[in-house]
């Protein structure tokens, strides 16, 4: 077997909420498709409502807390990324996109996501591919195809039987599980590693030879 990690990030404002509820389905729809090829995985949810007052330090000062350096640490090494958010005014929370700008531009490249959004209605389910995915695109990550939108009426008795949640849900997790399983494994680099500044099997006198012309 074989071991993926999978950063999910939720920035729904309430506690419980309903963004959290649609994050913890995709996690555990992609960790089921993922256990059909043998695959396990590593489940880290990052609640970004409690890292706001962290976030916005940073936002200010360059600086991250201890918890906001562990969650954003997690996010980069993650094999793939699902990304939740409640859609205010037609578009991602506030707290959702500082989250983002927190992290390195380059943090996110080649990086598989999944997207989803949940609002009080249908009407603001098109925000994943005009306000969301394109952020993604912009650094550079590789959302799937399929975003995930859930209406308040998906949670209730009046749910949509036509295109229901579980299915949806069933088929971004699987497009996501596809990427994941084509791709190789991150592997977290040590920052005191030489190997990590200086390249695999090389020493500080490569450096200095290197610097001298050699």
């Amino acid at each position: 077997m074989s071991d993926r990690r999978i950063a999910v990030i939720s920035s729904g404002l309430s506690n419980p909420s309903s963004t959290r509820m649609l994050a913890d389905r995709l996690a555990a729809e992609t960790a089921r498709v993922l256990g059909e090829r043998d695959i396990t995985v590593q489940v880290d949810v990052i609640e970004l409502r409690d890292l706001a007052h962290d976030i916005t330090d940073n936002l200010l000062t360059g600086f991250a807390r201890p918890p906001l350096e562990e969650a954003i640490n997690r996010v980069v090494s993650a094999d793939a990324l699902i990304a939740v958010t409640p859609i205010f005014s037609t578009s991602y929370a506030g707290l959702f996109k500082s989250f983002i700008d927190v992290l390195d531009p380059d943090a996110l490249t080649g990086k598989p996501v999944l997207i989803g959004a949940n609002a009080g209605t249908a009407r603001h389910s098109l925000a994943i591919d005009y306000a969301i995915r394109p952020l993604f695109t912009y650094l550079h990550a590789e959302p799937v195809s399929t975003g995930v939108f859930a209406a308040s009426s998906d949670w209730g008795a009046n749910a949509d039987e036509v295109a229901p949640l579980s299915a949806r849900v069933e088929r971004g997790a699987r497009e996501l599980a596809e990427a994941m399983a084509r791709r190789e494994a991150s592997v977290a680099s040590d920052p005191f590693d030489p190997d990590t500044y200086l390249g695999k099997g090389k020493s500080f006198g490569h450096l200095l030879g290197g610097l001298a012309g050699e």
